[in-house]
């Protein structure tokens, strides 16, 4: 298995290029994150994941996590590099400096979870449900239960878990039975198994938050009747310290077709009895709204590992491609065989690789950065603005970019030929692995209906109105380039498409046309995502065009590869349109 490598140029242009970093770090807060400061940081974060994680990433797949009588035992070298991480800073560092964090935006933390889920995407996972934890603690968690809890996660002394899935209630959380009993001294008592539940125990940390959805005996069916409890794996002494084991049971671990060093436990709460000791985050019957603060943080790092995987894949893909000698070069007069990487199929997957690399990254980068702006932004107007934007774009980074992940792993073991279907080449277990991301966190059908459901139709469709009519602002800047003026009728075109569907969509709706309209909701989602990966290349051709070091090799490259992206995938998006408009009728006469 090949090393890891952090694209570092490619990771800073699009942090100054499409999120705008420098715009970023004017917010009020984050005037240190100035864009030659964050260079510096992530070539520090780069090596520090590049050398510590990514040596793991095979280790963690042939070891795995394993269970015995004291609980879960990681694979080797975890527990070493996790103290390593705890110690450097890493996880908190996009968290308020108040709770031990870096102080960071969002933006800049994006670039720094890129990197560690490159090199190690299943250990980055207990990474990921801990942030998740801390976010649900920043925006709904009592003064004292942030006192008790922050400071530990955000510096990963301790970690986190998000506790939603049951046997009989998998994407329909409403139907969990999982209870909470009141107690007289102000907690709660927890009852009921969790399945699926990612990282639920380790040897890493002193201690495990469980984030629980239950359900109080006198509240209402569904999503409605649902709270949140914090329940820790010890609970806290008078010290704050870990203190009593708490009644929770990890019952088994899932044997999985990837992300084996990531223990995904079946949890039970109060198997002795007594029932966990629970306490109420936020208020009683709002455990769906606490629920989403973390998932839509989730979901767009889930997204994340798409392009993650994508990412490693082709830097192990092209390095093979390198090495690999077979076949004569078509058209040469040399009978000698040539590196695989000069045959023309060769070189057209390998850029389809990076080219849906870049735009994955231009995607996510945007989504963080309009993130900060929707928290940060000094008006009101440009809070809603930026809102509204991450609502769209969240769907689109979780579907589109582990669709794209799996792809694109997949392209990599064509790459290799029959040596991608060997273990050892290590391309398989990036196909392995990629494969959880389309479902877990709301699956990739969901994210779909949820855009075509609850997005599209937002202000009566005048916020995606708004983000085609920004699109278009795009084609006469490349009209007035004579390098890229041709791709100003290929980018008019596709956002002229998704336009037509859009349209048709909200019309299907607001007519009662349901199952035609949701019908098209994933083919849908594809086109939009297409289309905003084919705008985001197109400016960066446009500021690779345009900056200061245009004529350098990276730079050349970049136009390249966006003109790659803008002539050979974008057109793909207006094939979808007669998937998208066709209707339910098929569908419904199909036998199947």
């Amino acid at each position: 298995m090949s090393g890891y490598q952090p694209p570092l140029d490619d990771i800073n242009f699009t942090l100054n290029h499409i999120a705008r970093l420098e715009d970023v770090a004017k917010l009020n807060g984050f005037q240190h994150a100035d864009p030659a400061t964050v260079s510096g940081l992530l070539e520090e974060a780069g090596r520090f994941f590049s050398e510590v994680m990514a040596p793991l990433n095979k280790v963690g797949d042939e070891q795995g996590s394993t269970l015995g009588d004291s609980g879960v035992t990681t694979p080797d070298g975890f527990k070493d590099a996790w103290d390593k991480y705890f110690a450097s800073g890493w996880g908190g560092a996009h968290f308020p400096e108040e709770w031990g964090g870096g102080g960071l935006p969002y933006t800049v933390g994006i670039g720094i979870q890129e990197m560690f889920k490159t090199a190690n995407m299943a250990f980055s996972l207990c990474a990921m449900l801990t942030q998740g934890a801390v976010d649900a603690l920043l925006e709904h968690g009592s003064p004292e239960q942030q006192a008790a809890y922050l400071d530990k996660l955000v510096t990963a002394e301790w970690s986190g878990t998000m506790n939603l899935t049951e046997p009989e209630a998998g994407s329909d959380v409403g139907a969990l039975r999982t209870r909470a009993e009141r107690r007289d001294d102000g907690t709660y008592r927890i009852f009921g198994t969790k399945i699926f539940i990612t990282w639920g125990d380790q040897d890493l940390t002193d201690n495990v938050i469980h984030l629980v959805l239950a359900r109080t005996p006198d509240a209402p069916a569904g999503t409605r009747g649902i709270s949140m409890f914090i329940v820790p794996k010890f609970v806290l002494d008078e010290n704050g310290e870990p203190g009593e084991r708490n009644d929770i049971e990890i019952v088994s671990l899932e044997h999985k077709l990837g992300i084996h060093a990531s223990p995904t436990c079946v949890v039970s709460f109060g198997a002795d009895g007594d029932g966990a000791v629970g306490y109420l985050l936020g208020d009683e019957q709002q455990g769906m709204r606490n629920m989403f603060t973390m998932m839509n943080v989730a979901r767009i790092a889930v997204g994340l590992e798409g392009l993650a995987i994508g990412e490693r894949s082709y830097q192990q893909a092209v390095g093979y491609a390198r090495e690999r000698v077979q076949g004569r070069k078509t058209g040469s007069d040399s009978s000698d065989d040539v590196a695989i990487i000069e045959h023309p199929d060769v070189r057209r997957m390998l850029l389809t690789m990076k080219a849906h690399n870049q735009a994955m990254r231009s995607m996510l980068y945007l989504t963080a950065s309009e993130s900060d702006f929707a928290a940060h932004a000094e008006s009101d107007e440009r809070r809603k603005l930026a809102a509204d934007r991450v609502a769209v774009l969240t769907p689109l980074v979780k579907a589109w970019c582990t669709d794209v992940g799996v792809e694109l792993a997949s392209i990599g073991i064509q790459v290799h030929g029959g040596m991608g279907y060997v273990e050892e080449t290590g391309a398989a277990q990036h196909l392995r692995d990629s494969r959880i991301a389309p479902i877990y966190e709301g699956t990739n059908g969901i994210q779909a209906i949820d855009l075509l459901t609850r997005k599209l139709p937002m202000e009566d469709g005048a916020v995606v109105e708004r983000m085609i009519a920004e699109m278009t602002e795009t084609v006469p800047a490349l009209e007035s380039h004579s390098e890229l003026s041709d791709l100003a009728p290929v980018l008019s075109s596709a956002i002229e498409g998704l336009s037509e569907t859009s349209q048709w969509l909200l019309t299907a709706l607001s007519e009662k046309e349901i199952e035609d309209a949701l019908s098209g909701a994933t083919p849908y989602l594809r086109q939009f995502a297409t289309v905003v990966g084919g705008w985001l290349m197109a400016r960066a051709a446009l500021a690779a065009v345009d900056g200061p070091d245009a004529g350098s090799d990276f730079n050349l490259d970049k136009v390249n590869t966006a003109r790659f992206f803008v002539e050979h995938v974008l057109p793909q998006a207006n094939g979808l349109i007669p998937t998208i408009c066709g209707g339910a009728e098929l569908l419904e006469k199909a036998i199947l």
